[in-house]
């Protein structure tokens, strides 16, 4: 990788440390779709357009809520160097192309839920394993609540066997819709399997287990055209606790917000022991999100649907160099 030069009063390995924080976002497929400039008194947050899915994200909304997340570990990065992130979403003509510009605000004073969460970037992990019986407790719950709320998002939680119902039809129905889709299927192949030396997508030790027919939710199925049949005994639990991210408006700032609240309830999971996957399907299918919208009351956005309960431990997923990552102060970004 090229040197980085210093940014926003912290030296270059110091940078790199930020931008490989930034980069262990969670993102569809693991696609990584970001980039980032880096300048003296600024960090760059642009998307990755390269890395769409066309297919199975039309509208670049999960691309938005992936790079959300990003910025949500870049800030913490900061605040664990002691910078204090002063934060421009959407700045337009400031920065052509970018989703969001970090300028340096001051100093940071860290206090012990930073240092959790921060410490749980690189150990947080996409569980596509079965989950344990045992449930989240009220106290755990607020926890993740709360963490939405902080930044300015909702996390709803479904709370009763009739609402849990009606979700899993909505994630059924959607899932129908992608599978009959080829453009989706051929995605969801090109960024999974065997792939030796790939910095991106999913591995088949990331994939959890192939979708069978008792299963009361509807998983994607990470193995295509691969033999990874379950071995007995390890069904997916019928009740996980599943929460539904949302905004409160539709706008791009919406769903970088929500990006960042994505992250941050998924960094407080890690801090808790909880595992959480993505039951995504019914956001990625226009219809089937607006007739979720519409049982979440019509004022709420749904951005993302997370199953969140015990697991066992699983492997990181691969992640591109920082050096792949950056934009050179005079590039476009395309």
């Amino acid at each position: 990788m090229s040197e980085l030069p210093a940014a926003l009063g912290l030296a270059p390995d110091q940078v790199e440390a930020v931008l490989r924080a930034a980069s262990l976002a969670p993102s569809v497929l693991n696609t990584q779709p970001w980039r980032f400039r880096v300048l003296p008194d600024r960090l760059e947050l642009h998307p990755d357009l390269g890395r769409a899915l066309p297919a199975t994200d039309p509208d670049n909304r999960e691309l938005r809520l992936s790079c959300g997340a990003a910025l949500f570990n870049l800030r913490l990065a900061l605040q664990g160097f002691g910078v204090r992130p002063l934060v421009d979403v959407l700045p337009g003509h400031a920065a052509p192309g970018a989703l969001a510009v970090v300028r340096r605000g001051g100093d940071f004073a860290q206090d012990d839920e930073m240092r959790a969460l921060l410490a749980a970037v690189p150990a947080r992990r996409t569980n596509r394993r079965p989950f344990f019986e045992s449930g989240v407790d009220a106290r755990q719950r607020h926890a993740l609540v709360r963490a939405a709320d902080l930044e300015r998002s909702r996390l709803h939680v479904v709370a009763t066997r009739e609402e849990a119902a009606r979700l899993k039809d909505f994630v059924r129905r959607a899932h129908r819709i992608q599978q009959d889709d080829p453009a989706v299927l051929a995605e969801l192949t090109a960024f999974t399997g065997h792939r030796p030396g790939a910095g991106d997508g999913v591995p088949p030790a990331s994939a959890g287990f192939r979708p069978e027919a008792q299963d009361e939710w509807t998983f994607r199925d990470f193995h295509p055209g691969e033999n990874h049949d379950r071995p007995p005994g390890k069904d997916y639990e019928p009740d996980p606790m599943v929460a539904v991210v949302c905004s409160f408006h539709d706008q791009p700032f919406a769903q970088l917000q929500a990006g960042q609240a994505m992250q941050r309830v998924l960094l407080t999971a890690t801090t808790l022991g909880l595992s959480a996957s993505f039951l995504s399907q019914p956001v990625e299918v226009r219809s089937v999100r607006e007739e979720l919208r519409r049982a979440l009351g019509g004022t709420l956005v749904p951005q993302t649907v997370l199953r969140i309960g015990f697991s066992t431990p699983v492997p990181a997923t691969p992640r591109r160099p920082v050096g792949e990552l950056l934009i050179q102060p005079a590039d476009s970004t395309g």
